[in-house]
């Protein structure tokens, strides 16, 4: 039964930490949260843009090369 002592230490352990983590406010997360995704919003498009350059520029060198893609 020496495991199931190991458990309620543990468990007795994890509730008296959880009472000392300071929790965010109800306006700490919504203001995270618009900060994530705006910030998602601005990476996607500069990545479409990013792979749309690089794909304009892969089509110009083919078509110099004369290199047909499907």
């Amino acid at each position: 039964m020496e495991w199931w002592q190991r458990t309620k230490t543990f468990l007795r352990e994890v509730i008296a930490e959880t009472k000392k983590v300071t929790w965010p406010t109800k306006q700490e997360v919504i203001n995270t949260t618009t900060v994530v995704i705006i910030a998602s919003f601005i990476f996607g498009i500069y990545l479409y843009l990013c792979d749309l350059s690089f794909y304009k520029l892969v089509n110009s060198v083919f078509s110099v090369f004369h290199v047909f893609t499907s």
